[in-house]
């Protein structure tokens, strides 16, 4: 595999790129949106220290790892953060996404999710997964729209909010073996099942 620190991704209107402590601005106003972060597991950043952070703890301290995509969701016309996107760095290679709410119904989460997703198959990732709630079904059209499929469906008890989600769990194969499905989610929580439903 490939081992790469978040290497910068040029796509026809987006730069993917680190964030560094210039951004600090531009990520309190992404984790400050409370309809960007109502579906995330945590809430909504109250004050510019929170956002600082957040911001070390997600994404400046794990820049550090040898293999990381984490990025920055930045406009090329101006190079500033709107969002983020990225790859857990964890067994399950889940990819997560989020957006400021003025930027959303663009295609840009999207486009830009895409894009990692190329940058990850090329470095030789295996698979990826990714999961949504079913109470926020624009995520999952994302999902789908890059190729993604489902394989089942549990709830978890998300922290720090403490409420009970019903998690949608797509994944993507990219070494050929598709009869391989990511069970970790499943044996996790004791209440999974698959839907019947079309998608």
């Amino acid at each position: 595999m490939i081992q790469e620190n978040t290497p910068t991704i040029k796509t026809a209107r987006l730069v993917l790129r680190k964030f560094t402590l210039d951004d600090l601005q531009a990520y309190y106003l992404i984790m400050s949106d409370k309809k960007t972060n109502v579906y995330l597991p945590w809430f909504a950043v109250a004050s510019i220290e929170d956002a600082m952070c957040h911001l070390h703890k997600n994404y400046l301290n794990f820049y550090g790892k040898p293999s990381a995509y984490r990025y920055a969701i930045c406009l090329k016309e101006d190079n500033i953060p709107i969002g983020y996107c990225g790859l857990s760095g964890e067994e399950n290679n889940d990819i997560g996404y989020g957006l400021r709410s003025g930027f959303w119904h663009r295609g840009i989460a999207a486009e830009a999710v895409q894009a990692l997703l190329d940058r990850v198959k090329k470095a030789g990732y295996p698979f990826i997964t990714a999961t949504h709630d079913i109470n926020n079904p624009r995520s999952g059209e994302v999902i789908k729209k890059i190729g993604m499929s489902y394989r089942y469906s549990y709830i978890e008890q998300w922290q720090p909010k403490n409420i009970p989600v019903t998690f949608r769990m797509y994944q993507l194969n990219f070494d050929g073996n598709n009869e391989f499905t990511y069970m970790d989610y499943w044996n996790k929580h004791s209440t999974h099942f698959i839907e019947e439903i079309d998608f």
